[in-house]
């Protein structure tokens, strides 16, 4: 019985651990977007996007996704 009791403990004990670090993760893994949209073709393609320069110059894909070339 005794046991069972301090297994609930651990198990609860690590839930509550567990909820605070994927708070603490949330938090610091969202990161404000910047307050321009502009980067250039080579960043586009290192972000994993694809520069589409035809009618509109803009990144398509990626982290970069609806940004302008410059």
């Amino acid at each position: 019985m005794r046991s069972r009791r301090i297994l609930a403990a651990v198990i609860a004990t690590a839930a509550l651990a567990g909820l605070g670090i994927t708070g603490a993760a949330t938090a610091t893994a969202d990161t404000p977007s910047p307050h321009f949209n502009y980067t250039t073709a080579a960043k586009c393609r290192e972000g994993g996007g694809e520069p589409f320069l035809h009618n509109t110059v803009k990144c398509w894909g990626g982290k970069y996704d609806g940004f302008t070339i410059d």
